[in-house]
């Protein structure tokens, strides 16, 4: 009877073992089934939700800093037409995107809002005061080099060099210049003023589109290109992605100051304070010439200023800068080539300070670190009328400053967030794989001990 009881324990024991190790395995896709519906219901961009929170005022401090190419050989450019060589001044940074959005309007899965600009120097980030002077090309004159010859005689009458030297302060955020008679300036006007609007779905809907721009400046595709390909707006906003990102796939995101739609591909996992994340940077095409890829034909609007679009790196945004002579351009590209190195000397662009790159976060789709690299020049060249002119020999897209914005989690958000989401994973986690492992074990005990009681008082059989 004891032996019976013993058995029958053994058996009840092997049976309760197994029951726990396939509740653990049913825990697996359960619990992440779990996680799947918080983690989607949390990337909704609706009031209450940790993507609003995120979403209506960044949470991480975002700066901007700026580097300018201070020229040291002006008169002999214009008077000799020797080589420009430049020096390397900064960082002079700034705080921005320190404004929460604006007008947030709610409509059928889709939001509208502003988003304010404004800028806030910090004077313990930079190398000097904004009161800095860098000798640099002249705007308003490059400005006005493609214009109608009315605008070209403002030039001859004024006596404007093809230089000019001016404080930080008044290149970046304006001057009043008294050839053109208004304020000009790289980013003039900015404080004060607005990017947008913008309308980007919820989510609520298809959370695979959550935060995708269905409309900028109330279009639904852009005017500045003349292509349809070129135009379309594709993406987000670059601050967060779908929950769930799949590495083999580029993240698509449209950038207001280059007006058009870029993609970015997977590099590499890294670990940003104890977050595991996946860092993307620009696909290697994406300023390629058009011989190299036919698809950015259409970004090519002046031929003979880009050698027959041959030209890698840079983009002329002048459509939609009020055709001022502008070309965007990532560093290390437009200035890794030899040849442009040459017609600018002193330039060191490298990758590891020049390239752009997010670092997501693969499960909720939120970028927590990233860094804009963008240089902006302008283009001037040859003219039989303008003084200044007269020794320019080719066209020549000239480097102004170039700039890094960047933003990265900081140490009590980070531990935030490692806390509301990943505490709760791994709990998951723990719950399961201890209910299939105590579970196995005891059943693997159990069952052998049971065996092992059977065969002792089992009768021997011989042959």
């Amino acid at each position: 009877m004891g032996c019976c009881n013993r058995r029958c324990g053994l058996l009840a024991g092997a049976v309760f073992g197994a029951l726990l190790a396939v509740l653990g395995g049913i825990l697996i896709p359960a619990g992440n089934s779990i996680i799947e519906g918080t983690v989607k219901k949390e990337a909704v961009i609706e009031n209450g939700t940790t993507a609003y929170d995120n979403w209506v005022s960044t949470g991480a401090a975002v700066y901007r800093q700026f580097w300018f190419f201070d020229v040291t050989n002006p008169v002999e450019i214009v008077e000799n037409g020797a080589t420009p060589v430049v020096v390397q001044r900064g960082p002079y940074t700034y705080k921005t995107r320190y404004l929460p959005k604006e007008n947030v309007t709610f409509t059928n899965f889709t939001v509208t809002f502003l988003l304010p600009l404004g800028a806030i120097f910090e004077p313990s980030m930079s190398v000097g005061p904004e009161e800095d002077h860098i000798t640099v090309l002249n705007l308003a004159v490059a400005g006005v080099y493609l214009s109608i010859q009315a605008e070209i005689r403002l030039i001859k009458s004024t006596n404007s060099s093809l230089f000019q030297r001016r404080s930080v302060k008044e290149l970046l955020w304006g001057y009043y210049d008294p050839m053109l008679k208004v304020t000009t300036g790289l980013f003039s006007p900015y404080n004060g003023t607005y990017d947008g609007p913008y309308t980007v779905s919820t989510g609520e809907d298809d959370i695979a589109n959550v935060g995708k721009i269905l409309s900028w400046r109330g279009e639904e595709s852009l005017t500045f290109w003349d292509d349809k390909y070129c135009n379309m707006i594709n993406g987000t906003d670059a601050s967060s992605f779908a929950p769930f990102v799949d590495k083999r796939k580029p993240l698509y995101f449209f950038s207001s100051d280059i007006c058009r739609s870029v993609s970015a591909s997977y590099e590499d996992s890294l670990d940003l304070k104890g977050i595991k994340v996946y860092r993307y940077t620009l696909q290697p095409n994406t300023l390629a010439a058009p011989n190299v890829n036919p698809d950015n034909q259409c970004y090519c609007r002046d031929p003979k200023v880009t050698k027959n679009c041959t030209m890698a790196g840079v983009l002329d945004i002048s459509s939609c800068q009020g055709n001022k002579p502008i070309y965007i351009s990532l560093p290390h590209f437009l200035y890794g080539s030899p040849s442009l190195r040459e017609s600018v000397l002193g330039l060191s662009p490298s990758p590891e300070h020049h390239d752009t790159f997010m670092d997501v976060e693969p499960i909720t789709g939120f970028t927590l670190r990233f860094a804009k690299r963008i240089q902006v020049n302008m283009m001037y060249g040859p003219s039989k009328v303008i003084t200044v002119l007269k020794q320019v020999k080719d066209y020549t897209i000239f480097p102004i400053v170039w700039l890094n914005e960047t933003a990265a989690l900081d140490h009590e958000t980070a531990d935030m967030f490692k806390e509301e989401l990943f505490s709760r994973v791994e709990t998951l986690e723990v719950l399961q794989l201890s209910l299939l492992g105590i579970g196995v074990s005891i059943f693997v005990l159990c069952f052998t001990m049971y065996c092992v009681v059977r065969c002792r008082h089992s009768p021997g059989k011989f042959v």
